[in-house]
C-alpha cells in the first residue's frame, strides 16, 4: 500500500513538473516572461488594429499592443499603448516612426516601428512615438486602375498622331516620285530638255557657233553684226531662256515638296489642346505604365505573405526573409549549408564614412562586382542572401548599435546590387547578424558583409 501511494505521488509530481516546464516554454516562446518597455503612439484610423495585435521593430517581432484608448471627439486620435521587448529597445529612438502595416493585400494588420537613426537619442519609456497614417489599399488599387486607363487613352492618341504623320510622309514621297518619273519620261519643259535630243543638239550647236563667232571677232570685226544676226535668227536666246525658266520651276516644285514635309512633321509634333507636345505625352504614358507595373509587382509580393496564398507561393519556390530572425537563420540548414557559395567582404574594403553615415566606396563596388562575376551568370537565377555584420561602437555595451549598423550595411549592398545587375528583388534577402556568423563556416566573428549564393534546391 505504501509503495502504491509512493508511485501515485511520484506520478503526480512528475506531471506537475512537466506541466510547469510546458507553461514556461510556451510563455517564453510568446514573450510572456520577457521584460518589456512601454511606449505610446496615436492614429486617426486604426485600420484593424486591436488589443493584442503584434508589434514589430525594424521587421522583427517585438511585442504586442497592450491598450487602445478611444478618442472622445472626431478631432482626437486613438492613443495606442504598445509593449516592446527589452532586447530591441536600443532600436527605438526619438525619430522612430510607428505605422500600421498589413501582411499582404488582405492579410492581418500589425504595428510596425521603424529603427531610428544613430544620432537620435533613445526614446524614453512611456514617451509618445511619432506616427504615420496607414495607406488605404482600396484607394491604392483604384488609383492604379485610373493610371492604366489614362495610359490606354494616351497610347491611342499617340497612335492616331503617328498614323497622320505617316500618311503625310507617304503623300510627300509620292509627289516627289511623280516629279522624278515625269522628268525621266520627258514631261514638262525640264523633261523635254532631258529627253529631246534635238533640243540638246541645238544647244550644243549654239555653243559651238558662239565659240566660232568669238574667234571670228579677231579676224574681222565687220562680220560681228552678221554673226549676231545669224545667232538671233536661230532662236538660241529664246531657247536658253525657256530652259532656265523650266529649271527654276523644277526647283520651286522641289522646295514646295520639302516645305510640305516640314509642315507634316510640325503638325505631328505640335502641342495638343492642353499645350503638351507629342514627345512629352509619350514619356508620360510610358512613365504611367511603369508606375502601374511597379504597383502590380508590389501587390503580387504582398500576396506571398498572406496566409491564404502563402502555401501556394511556397510551393512555387518563393520565400521572404522579412519575418526571419537571426537566431532562426543560424539554425536553418537552407542558409547555413556549407555547399552554399559565400563571398566574405570586410567593411574596410566596402565602406567609407561620410559625416555620421557609411557609404559604398569605389573599391567596395569593384569588390562586389568581382564577387558576382566570379560565380557566373547562374547567380541571376538563384536566391542571394546578404548577411550584414558589424562590431558597432561597443558590441558588449551597446548590442543594438551593432544590430542597427549590420542592418544598414546589408540594405546598402542590396540597393547597389539591384541597380547594378539584373537581379529579381524577390531573390535578394537581407539579415542582420551583428558580428556573429553561423557556426561551422570558419569565422568566429566578422565585420562587413557576406554574400550567400544559395545552392539550387533539387
Amino acid at each position: 500500500m505504501a509503495n502504491r501511494n509512493f508511485l501515485i505521488g511520484m506520478f503526480v509530481l512528475i506531471g506537475l513538473t512537466l506541466f510547469t516546464i510546458g507553461i514556461f516554454l510556451i510563455g517564453k516562446r510568446h514573450g510572456a516572461f520577457a521584460r518589456h518597455v512601454e511606449f505610446y503612439t496615436e492614429f486617426k484610423d486604426l485600420s484593424g488594429l486591436t488589443k493584442g495585435t503584434k508589434v514589430k521593430v525594424a521587421g522583427m517581432d517585438a511585442g504586442q499592443v497592450a491598450e487602445v484608448g478611444v478618442p472622445d471627439s472626431p478631432l482626437s486620435r486613438f492613443r495606442i499603448k504598445l509593449q516592446i521587448t527589452e532586447r530591441l529597445r536600443g532600436l527605438v529612438r526619438t525619430d522612430s516612426v510607428a505605422t500600421i502595416a498589413t501582411e499582404g493585400v488582405v492579410g492581418g494588420s500589425y504595428l510596425l516601428v521603424g529603427a531610428g537613426s544613430p544620432q537620435a537619442k533613445a526614446a524614453a519609456p512611456l514617451s509618445t512615438l511619432p506616427s504615420r497614417e496607414p495607406v488605404d489599399m482600396s484607394k491604392l488599387l483604384e488609383h492604379g486602375l485610373v493610371l492604366l486607363k489614362d495610359a490606354d487613352i494616351n497610347v491611342n492618341k499617340v497612335g492616331a498622331k503617328v498614323d497622320e504623320t505617316l500618311d503625310g510622309v507617304e503623300t510627300t514621297v509620292g509627289n516627289a516620285n511623280d516629279l522624278v518619273v515625269g522628268l525621266k519620261q520627258g514631261r514638262g519643259p525640264a523633261g523635254m530638255l532631258l529627253k529631246d535630243e534635238t533640243v540638246a543638239s541645238n544647244i550644243r550647236q549654239s555653243v559651238t557657233n558662239a565659240k566660232e563667232a568669238t574667234a571670228a571677232l579677231h579676224k574681222a570685226s565687220g562680220r560681228v553684226d552678221d554673226m549676231a544676226a545669224d545667232i538671233q535668227s536661230r532662236g538660241v536666246t529664246k531657247k536658253v531662256d525657256e530652259t532656265i525658266t523650266s529649271a527654276r520651276d523644277a526647283a520651286a516644285n522641289i522646295k514646295d515638296s520639302s516645305k510640305q514635309v516640314h509642315q507634316t512633321v510640325a503638325a505631328a509634333t505640335k502641342p495638343d489642346k492642353h499645350g503638351v507636345d507629342a514627345g512629352t505625352n509619350v514619356r508620360e504614358t510610358l512613365s504611367n505604365v511603369n508606375v502601374a507595373s511597379a504597383n502590380m509587382t508590389e501587390d503580387t509580393e504582398a500576396l506571398k505573405h498572406n496566409f491564404l496564398f502563402r502555401g501556394y507561393f511556397n510551393h512555387r519556390g518563393y520565400y521572404s526573409l522579412t519575418n526571419l530572425s537571426p537566431e532562426n537563420y543560424r539554425k536553418d540548414r537552407l542558409f547555413t549549408n556549407p555547399e552554399n557559395k559565400r563571398a566574405w567582404l570586410s567593411a574596410k574594403e566596402l565602406f567609407i564614412r561620410e559625416g555620421n553615415s557609411e557609404v559604398l566606396s569605389s573599391e567596395g563596388k569593384k569588390q562586389l562586382d568581382a564577387a558576382i562575376y566570379k560565380f557566373g551568370e547562374s547567380v541571376f537565377d538563384r536566391p542571394i542572401v546578404i548577411e550584414g555584420y558589424s562590431n558597432g561602437a561597443d558590441p558588449a555595451n551597446d548590442p543594438a548599435d551593432a544590430l542597427s549598423s549590420s542592418w544598414r550595411r546589408a540594405i546598402l549592398i542590396r540597393l547597389y546590387l539591384q541597380n547594378r545587375f539584373p537581379l529579381y528583388p524577390t531573390n535578394l534577402g537581407i539579415v542582420a547578424m551583428k558580428n556573429s556568423p553561423p557556426n561551422g563556416l570558419g569565422y568566429s566573428e566578422w565585420d562587413g558583409i557576406c554574400l550567400v549564393f544559395l545552392r539550387p534546391q533539387k
